[in-house]
């Protein structure tokens, strides 16, 4: 399989993870044809570190951010490379094979995006490791549209916090949309469903990424998430809601509570309710006064 390879990194104050970040880059054992980081204002360390660890630098301004358009122009700026991998910067390669396993699966042409898999940190609090663990299980599956009975709205399922895309599907859906609120990996992997391709997760290729999220960050992660399917309807209508999804992930996190760390389970309850207040306002955001959406907003550039 003779692809092209290209790594893309959004990058804003990377702070004292990069340096590990950037360890297990160098250690990976398989060529790239590009890697490239998109900083959008950092006044730490991060953009010497990038660069004398090899990494071409394009730097952007900070309010020109966006989540699917700052990766679309990642795209562009790699123009000859066939496959293009997306971590984000505090997602850290557990081994050496990493990018290589993920890049492999793509020798069947049906494939069009695939998703590593994540595991907790080994600092993760219970709920935060939970949340990996149900996401991200030890299983690789393939999915196509006629999943969609089966799986619901975890049929276009991916994280852009390790992802790779076969950048001739994804030119042909369209690319990243240019400004989303969140889910620009979902958005582009149900436009690749619908085309009749494919979305493989692959177990064996991992990365280290988790968030110690405070209640309130908790709320507005779903509000965005709310807000994203709010203004893209038709992935819901494709796929299905997420409400069920969000039923069998709570029974499935006060079971590995009761397990693991029953002292938990009532900070497990209050996080349901932050998730479900955030992602319901979200859902009719229309309705909010601008004043309230930067409140709730998790990502802020969002509603300037």
């Amino acid at each position: 399989m003779d692809l092209k390879v290209g790594l893309c990194v959004p990058t804003l104050n990377a702070g004292s993870e990069w340096k590990e970040w950037l360890r297990a880059f160098t250690c990976q054992n398989v060529s790239l044809d590009a890697a490239l980081v998109i900083d959008s204002g950092s006044v730490d360390q991060t953009v010497e570190l990038a660069k004398g660890a090899g990494l071409k630098v394009h730097q952007i301004d900070k309010a020109s951010f966006n989540h699917g358009g700052t990766r679309q122009l990642g795209v562009s700026l790699m123009p000859d490379v066939d496959i293009i991998i997306f971590l984000t910067q505090d997602a850290i390669l557990s081994s050496k094979n990493a990018l290589h396993v993920i890049v492999s699966n793509f020798s069947d042409e049906n494939v069009a995006a695939v998703c590593g898999r994540q595991l907790p940190r080994k600092t993760a609090k219970p709920i935060e490791a939970h949340a990996r663990i149900y996401n991200y299980s030890a299983q690789p599956v393939i999915k196509s549209i006629k999943d969609k009975k089966k799986y619901g709205l975890k049929t276009a399922f991916i994280s852009n916090s390790f992802a790779a895309y076969r950048v001739s599907v994804l030119n042909e859906v369209g690319g990243f949309p240019e400004k989303v609120i969140f889910g620009e990996d979902m958005y582009v992997a149900t436009k690749m469903l619908q085309a009749g391709y494919k979305i493989a997760y692959v177990a064996d290729a991992c990365v280290y990424h988790s968030h110690d999220y405070s209640l309130m960050q908790e709320m507005k992660r779903y509000f965005d998430m709310g807000v994203f399917h709010a203004r893209e309807p038709w992935i819901r209508q494709e796929l299905g809601g997420a409400e069920g999804e969000g039923a069998r992930f709570v029974m499935s996190e006060f079971k590995y509570l009761l397990k693991h760390a029953f002292w938990c389970i009532p900070e497990g309850i209050l996080r349901v309710l932050f998730r479900y207040t955030g992602f319901r306002l979200g859902l009719m955001e229309k309705r909010l006064p601008v004043w309230l959406k930067k409140r709730l907003v998790m990502n802020k550039i969002y509603f300037t």
